[in-house]
């Protein structure tokens, strides 16, 4: 199940808050996203655009630029959590973090971390559109944050 890392390359990861409507402590979140690349890749995968990439950009912005590019790329009305694109782009709402936090009784810092990893997956070929591949998705997700966080 281990994955070789000789043939592979890991991208850097640059994380940036575009926002200011909440407070994000973005080098624990960084951290976490270090912690967890390594962690995605130990999974082996047909298809993954992790190892072809440079470096993945992780950017928390507001409600309103995520609903912008939900609407822009996936037709989809309305802001959402986390929308990855294949060129390693990784767009996290911090509002919507906020607020799944609250309903889900977490931390912040731990949404956010979920949708760190949750983007990191996408990239490396995980899907969630069908409920069998979601129910993978959530799987590998739940495994690699318990590690990532345990190390932190």
């Amino acid at each position: 199940m281990r994955r070789s890392q000789k043939s592979a390359t890991v991208p850097t990861i640059s994380m940036r808050n575009l926002q200011c409507i909440v407070k994000v402590n973005v080098s624990r979140l960084r951290k976490f996203a270090d912690k967890a690349l390594p962690l995605c890749l130990q999974i082996q995968r047909d298809s993954t655009d992790l190892t072809k990439l440079p470096e993945i950009s992780i950017l928390i912005v507001s409600d309103r630029r995520i609903e912008s590019l939900n609407r822009q790329f996936l037709n989809e009305r309305g802001p959402t959590d986390v929308i990855t694109f294949r060129h390693g782009e990784i767009f996290i709402s911090g509002e919507t973090a906020r607020r799944q936090a609250r309903r889900f009784e977490n931390s912040l810092a731990r949404e956010l971390s979920l949708y760190v990893l949750h983007g990191l997956l996408h990239l490396h070929g995980f899907d969630d559109r069908t409920e069998v591949e979601a129910r993978k998705m959530e799987i590998a997700q739940r495994k690699i944050l318990e590690k990532a966080i345990a190390v932190s």
